[in-house]
């Protein structure tokens, strides 16, 4: 029996009036008859580069607090879905309509307890039922393709290896494979460290070192999802710091009528080392 939500959602929507602007936009730029050459020469793979940025450049925005330039970036964004959708509906494939409803459905099948008489309790307990969503549409998609059904299915290999490794972890944790404590996690990175240590030492092949780093980087992931922290954010605000900080010196030695390539390596730690305690 469906709820009253559930009841009262059309099987279809038709879209908005900016939305309708929008596809028409992209249909005009995507028209052989004058439109525009460069998008029309556009591929899913060539314009795949620009949809990763954009989701970036979002993610940016938010992280700024520039809520002008997130109503932007998320317009750019939406452009990346309406450029695909408008590809696959030229090659037959599907439309954007076909997109909206697909995630619509989706969302309506994984939220049962909004648009069914399903009670959940907790926002604990809804991740619970999330998940075992997921893992039955992932385990129907596998057995529909012929594989067998794995709790890593479906974690894209287009994700930065950092975001992957989290999503990779997680997954496995969600079936027991992970450690109660931190304990464990923090001896896993030593050994990880003392691992490409010796191989630095035995002046190993490019090929090994790159082998042990990327455990040590695994690892250290591991530990940021232990203590539930962001990596990549983690990651971003060091490269800001660096980046601010080494700036600093730059303008603190070029005050002192320097250059960096004039400058020593223990001139230019003196700086550092002075830009971190004006910032302490």
């Amino acid at each position: 029996m469906l709820s009253g939500a559930m009841a009262d959602l059309p099987s279809s929507t038709p879209p908005t009036g900016a939305i309708k602007h929008l596809l028409t936009v992209m249909a005009r730029l995507r028209d052989p008859a004058g439109g525009c050459p460069w998008d029309l020469e556009q591929t899913f793979r060539s314009i795949a580069p620009y949809t990763i940025e954009e989701a970036y450049e979002v993610t940016d925005a938010i992280e700024r607090g520039d809520m002008a330039d997130l109503k932007e970036e998320l317009g750019d964004l939406l452009l990346q879905v309406v450029f695909h959708a408008r590809m696959a509906e030229e090659d037959g494939l599907f439309d954007f309509d076909a997109v909206a409803q697909a995630i619509a459905e989706k969302m309506i099948r994984r939220h049962p307890h909004v648009f069914a008489d399903t009670d959940v309790v907790s926002a604990a307990a809804q991740t619970q039922s999330w998940e075992a969503h997921k893992s039955a549409e992932r385990a129907a998609k596998a057995h529909g393709n012929g594989g067998t059904p794995s709790v890593l299915d479906n974690v894209t290999v287009a994700l930065p290896a950092l975001s992957r490794a989290v999503t990779l972890q997680r997954r496995a944790a969600r079936v027991g494979f992970d450690w109660p404590t931190l304990e464990p996690v923090l001896a896993k990175i030593e050994e990880e460290l003392a691992e490409l240590r010796h191989e630095i030492t035995n002046n190993s092949a490019a090929d090994r070192l790159e082998d042990e780093l990327g455990d040590l980087l695994f690892a250290v992931t591991n530990l940021a999802r232990h203590l539930k922290i962001d990596g990549e954010t983690a990651l971003r605000r060091a490269n800001a710091k660096f980046e601010r900080r080494f700036r600093q010196v730059e303008s603190d030695l070029t005050a002192q009528g320097r250059s960096l390539n004039e400058a020593s390596l223990n001139e230019m730690e003196a700086a550092w080392q002075a830009v971190k305690a004006d910032e302490d």
